[in-house]
């Protein structure tokens, strides 16, 4: 069949469109990024709330209650981070996104901080300009089957529909699995997160992928109990999941790293919700590494910060055990294990790098 282009092959001149259209996209994403660099606190503080892009209702990770109030570990850090920055854990607008929209929201400013369920990759810092400080849950990408369900392991599920949310690195893994292993899994790919549970649930696919957290979280959204379904134990992947900032303000690298890493530390060293105030700020800036008060003052004055920032975190999420164990934890609705996400000092992958 012969295209106008001459081409003889009908899609071609299309594809080639829309990569452009693509490329001119992205780089006008970054043009607009570029405008901002080192001024996202100085935008944040005037106007007086950070905007957070935060997953769309995902029990656990970030969900509206009955009351409307924002909950889950994604929101809880988006409180501490405005905490740190505008003194106030109240002060965050918090942006629901399908993973779609996530970079396109953090690369034209419509967010000034990104959760959203991501996973930090390579491709994704070298490719859209963004950087991930921290890692805030060490996951895995697995598969959720109806309890009937033969299946035990990934390898179980082949030539099956698999339910997926595009634009994901867990449509991806499906895919390279696909390939790599000759299953001949058949993605059908949903807008979002909870349009692919309910698929799954509705019965139009074998089996549910996504980070095993998310999965535990979307199980919920069933209606029955949660041994009408089973997630298997294999996982396909790593996902180190954390907030993502544009590649431009290091500045703003700095304080989101630090809020996490601070809240890692304050587990560290028994400091909690209660119990952060200014009489530990001594303690805690040796912890640090740091010798005196003023020695950890002048740091705060360097990012731009007063020396308060890290105890109003804390009291606005706990250290980072309380977080988790609030929102995923085995005494939450999910009730997960904490697994790689405990501290260094019990077996996990949790730590704080030295200041010093």
């Amino acid at each position: 069949m012969q295209t106008a282009s001459g081409t003889g092959y009908p899609g071609r001149t299309s594809r080639r469109i829309a990569c452009r259209l693509l490329v001119a996209l992205l780089a006008a994403c970054l043009w607009q990024a570029g405008a901002h660099a080192g001024t996202t606190v100085q935008d944040i503080q005037k106007r007086g709330a950070l905007r957070c892009g935060v997953s769309d209702a995902v029990p656990g990770i970030a969900a509206q209650d009955s009351t409307g109030r924002w909950q889950g570990l994604e929101t809880d850090f988006c409180r501490a981070v405005a905490a740190a920055v505008l003194g106030d854990a109240e002060r965050v607008t918090f942006v629901p996104l399908r993973a779609s929209q996530r970079f396109p929201a953090l690369l034209t400013n419509r967010v000034d901080l990104l959760l959203g369920n991501t996973t930090w990759t390579l491709s994704r810092e070298a490719l859209l300009g963004v950087r991930f400080p921290a890692t805030l849950l060490h996951d895995g990408q697995s598969f959720m089957v109806r309890a009937a369900s033969a299946a035990q392991d990934p390898k179980d599920l082949g030539g099956t529909q698999i339910c997926v949310e595009k634009d994901t690195t867990h449509s991806l893994r499906l895919r390279q699995l696909s390939a790599h292993t000759g299953l001949a899994l058949q993605p059908l790919v949903a807008e979002s997160a909870t349009t692919a549970a309910d698929d799954f649930f509705a019965g139009r696919c074998a089996a549910l992928t996504a980070e095993a957290s998310q999965l535990v979280a979307l199980r919920l959204r069933s209606g029955k109990s949660p041994a009408d379904y089973r997630i298997l134990t294999r996982a396909i992947s790593r996902e180190p999941v954390g907030p993502v900032v544009r590649a431009d303000d290091p500045a703003w690298e700095t304080i989101v790293r630090w809020v996490a890493y601070g809240l890692i530390l304050a587990e560290e060293y028994g400091i909690t919700r209660e119990t952060a105030d200014q009489a530990h700020l001594p303690v805690y800036a040796e912890a640090w590494g740091v010798s005196n008060e003023q020695e950890f003052l002048m740091i705060a004055q360097a990012l731009g910060l007063d020396l308060g920032w890290q105890m109003r975190s804390i009291r606005a999420a706990g250290n980072y055990g309380e977080m988790f164990e609030r929102n995923l934890g085995e005494r939450s609705a999910l009730g997960l294990e904490r697994g790689p996400n405990r501290l260094w000092k019990d077996g996990g992958l949790m730590y704080a790098p030295p200041i010093k």
